[in-house]
């Protein structure tokens, strides 16, 4: 996946993209109720906001209940080109995300599978036989304290005046900015 420019969208769109985050099964009925649109304008922005890239409508599985028990994030340093390293990694079936990093590793690669033995394979197979490989580095995770997919309702929330409500306080008084 490469970088893009920002898109330009509105209030109506943030809302709409936040509430199906929360329930992407939300009728188009209650998307234009929730945003002062019709069913047909709702319909018509979720439309777009799929076919421009934006947003897409896809289940989240849980991975542990699946029986991919295995979850870990591979720092990897490469000693060419990361981009070119990235893309042949992203490639792999195995490999569930690569992002290029700044920091102490050029790539991190986050891999689900089923078994140690697998994980291994995956490392050692894959990653590690890549010739611009030099190092790297394995992170188990040993729980999963936190994993949404949320930033439609940050956005949203972004836009809305700062409250003590919101804020995490209570009275629900508003609060000037500073």
């Amino acid at each position: 996946m490469t970088s893009k420019q920002p898109a330009s969208i509105d209030s109506v769109d943030e809302t709409i993209i936040a509430l199906l985050e929360e329930d992407g099964r939300r009728s188009y009925g209650d998307l234009g109720r929730a945003v002062g649109l019709s069913e047909a304008a709702a319909r018509q922005r979720v439309n777009r906001l799929r076919e421009s890239g934006l947003m897409r409508i896809v289940a989240i599985s849980d991975p542990l209940r699946l029986g991919r028990a295995v979850v870990a994030t591979v720092g990897v340093r490469v000693g060419g080109d990361p981009r070119l390293v990235a893309e042949r990694l992203a490639r792999e079936e195995a490999i569930e995300w690569v992002v290029i990093t700044a920091g102490s590793f050029d790539l991190l690669v986050e891999i689900v599978c089923r078994s140690e033995a697998d994980l291994v394979a995956i490392i050692s197979d894959t990653i590690r036989s890549d010739a611009d490989v030099r190092e790297t580095e394995t992170f188990m995770h040993l729980h999963t304290e936190k994993n949404v997919f949320a930033w439609g309702r940050r956005l949203a929330l972004a836009g809305q005046p700062q409250t003590e409500a919101r804020s995490g306080k209570t009275g629900g008084r508003r609060v000037k900015p500073d």
